[in-house]
C-alpha cells in the first residue's frame, strides 16, 4: 500500500475504535463498507483482538471469508480465540486443509483437537495427512487436492476432472500426470489443456515434471519452486508417489514466514507472527526479554575484560576512550559478515561443507576493511594524541575488523551444520562474542606498543 491509503487505514481504525467504544456499530458498519478486502486486512492488524473481533462480526459473510484466509496466521489464532463457537467452527470447516494446518500451528493446543472434531470426515482425513508430518517438512505446507491426468487420457477427459474438481482443488494451472501406480511421470499445463484438442492425448502434452519428497525442508522446497518460476510443484511420498502440491502462492508465504523470522533473531528478538499494532504488550515483551538476559549474561564477558585489564586502563586512561568505538566496529563488521553469509546459506548459494571458501574470502574482506580503517585511525588519533596511541589503535582496527568478519563468516555455517537456525547466531551473539575478543586484542596491542 502507498503511505497515503496507510494514513488513510490508520484514520479509519481511529474511528472504528471510538465508534466501538460508543457502541454505535450501525456507523463502524458503515465506515467499513468502503473498504477493499487488503484494506481490511490492514485495519485488522492495526486493532486490538476484541476490536478485531467486533469488525470481523460487521463483515457480510462472503467478505468475511475472503479476509480471513488473507491474513496472518497468528492474526487468524488471535480472532478465532475472540470468536464465538460457531463462527470458528463454520470458518475452519471453509478453510482449505493446508491453510488448516497453518493455523494450527498457531493455535493453542486445547484448541486444535476441538476444531478437528467438528470437520466432516472428509476434510479431518485430508487434514490429518498434512498434520502428519514434522513441523519443518514441505509435507505440512502443500495441499492433498490435488485434480491429476493420466498419459493415456484425453484432453477432453482431463477437461472434465478440471471441471469437476474446481471447487476443492488449490490449482487448476499446472497438473500432475501420473501413472496407475500414482507416481508422477510428467505434468501438464491448463494453457497447453486450452490450446488442444479433446482428442489429443496427455501424452503428447506433458512435460518433464519437477518433484519434491515430502519430508524436505520446507524452505528449501519453497525457494526451490520460486527459483524455477513454478505455478505448482508435485509433493511426493518416499515411495515416489504423489500426496500433494506445493502453489507459487505458498511458497512465497513460506519464504515471507521464513525471511521475518530471521530477521527478527538476527535483531535479538522473536518474530511476532502477527501485526505489531494488535499484538499485545506482555507478547511484545515475551519475545524481547528472553534475548535480553541472554545478552546481559554474554555482556559480563567484556566486564570481566576490562575488570583483568584496570591497571592497563589506570596506566593510560586515554585507552578508554577508544573502547566504544573498537568494540562497535568490531561488532558492525562481525554483523555485517554475519548478514551476507546467513543470506548466501538461505538462497542455496554456499553450504556448511563451504566453510574454509567463506574463512579465507571472510578474512581477506576482513582484512582489507581493517587496514583502511586502521590507516584513518592512525592518522586521527596520532595527530590528536600520540602517534604510539595512533599506532595502537591502527593495529586493533586491523585486527579486530579480520577477526569479526572471520567469525561473523563461519557462525551462520556452524549452526547449519548442528541444524541450527544460522540466524540465531547471528547478530546478537556475534556482537557480544566480539566485543570481549576486541577489547582482549585491544589492551594486549597497547601493552606491547606502549609498554605498560
Amino acid at each position: 500500500m502507498t503511505p497515503t491509503q496507510l494514513e488513510h487505514i490508520s484514520d479509519v481504525a481511529d474511528t472504528v475504535e471510538q465508534l466501538i467504544a460508543r457502541g454505535d456499530l450501525a456507523e463502524a458498519s458503515a465506515a467499513l463498507t468502503p473498504l477493499n478486502i487488503p484494506e481490511l486486512v490492514e485495519l485488522l492488524g492495526r486493532l486490538s483482538i476484541a476490536d478485531g473481533a467486533v469488525v470481523y462480526r460487521l463483515l457480510a459473510k462472503t467478505r468475511a471469508l475472503e479476509v480471513f484466509e488473507a491474513l496472518t496466521p497468528g492474526t487468524q489464532s488471535d480472532l478465532i480465540q475472540a470468536l464465538q463457537d460457531s463462527e470458528v467452527t463454520r470458518l475452519f470447516a471453509e478453510m482449505d486443509p493446508d491453510d488448516r494446518v497453518w493455523l494450527i500451528d498457531e493455535l493453542p493446543a486445547s484448541v486444535a483437537p476441538r476444531l478437528l472434531r467438528g470437520l466432516s470426515s472428509r476434510e479431518r482425513e485430508l487434514t490429518a495427512s498434512v498434520l502428519g508430518y514434522r513441523d519443518n517438512a514441505i509435507g505440512r505446507r502443500m495441499s492433498p487436492e490435488v485434480i491429476i491426468t493420466h498419459p493415456q487420457s484425453t484432453v477432453g477427459d482431463t477437461m472434465r476432472r478440471v471441471r469437476a474438481g474446481l471447487d476443492h482443488a488449490e490449482t487448476i494451472y499446472t497438473l500432475p500426470v501420473t501413472d496407475a501406480g500414482r507416481r508422477v511421470v510428467g505434468v501438464v499445463s491448463l494453457r497447453d489443456l486450452l490450446a488442444a484438442s479433446d482428442d489429443d492425448a496427455i501424452a503428447d502434452l506433458m512435460s518433464d515434471a519437477h518433484v519434491a519428497n515430502a519430508d524436505e525442508d520446507a524452505e528449501t522446497v519453497a525457494r526451490r519452486t520460486t527459483d524455477l518460476g513454478l505455478l505448482a510443484l508435485p509433493i511426493v511420498d518416499s515411495e515416489e508417489r504423489l500426496v500433494g502440491v506445493l502453489t507459487i502462492d505458498d511458497a512465497a508465504r513460506i519464504l515471507k514466514q521464513e525471511e521475518s523470522e530471521d530477521a527478527a533473531r538476527q535483531g535479538g528478538v522473536e518474530p511476532l507472527r502477527r501485526s505489531y499494532l494488535s499484538t499485545p504488550i506482555r507478547r511484545l515483551v515475551r519475545s524481547r526479554v528472553v534475548w535480553l538476559l541472554v545478552l546481559a549474561v554474554g555482556a559480563t564477558l567484556t566486564v570481566q575484560v576490562l575488570d583483568t585489564f584496570e591497571a592497563t586502563l589506570a596506566q593510560m586512561t586515554v585507552l578508554a576512550l577508544f573502547v566504544p568505538l573498537l568494540i562497535g566496529t568490531g561488532g558492525n563488521t562481525g554483523n555485517q559478515a554475519a548478514t551476507t553469509v546467513t543470506r548466501s546459506l538461505a538462497l542455496g548459494e554456499i553450504t556448511p561443507r563451504d566453510v574454509r571458501k567463506v574463512l579465507s574470502r571472510e578474512i581477506r574482506v576482513g582484512l582489507s576493511l581493517g587496514l583502511l580503517l586502521g590507516l584513518l585511525g592512525f592518522g586521527i588519533a596520532g595527530l590528536v594524541y600520540d602517534w604510539h596511541i595512533g599506532l595502537v589503535i591502527g593495529l586493533t582496527l586491523t585486527a579486530v575488523c579480520t577477526v569479526a568478519a572471520s567469525i561473523g563468516g563461519i557462525m551462520p555455517l556452524a549452526a547449519r551444520a548442528i541444524k541450527v537456525d544460522p540466524a540465531v547466531f547471528s547478530n546478537p551473539f556475534i556482537t557480544t562474542f566480539v566485543d570481549a575478543t576486541g577489547l582482549i586484542i585491544y589492551f594486549l596491542i597497547a601493552k606491547a606498543v606502549l609498554g605498560i
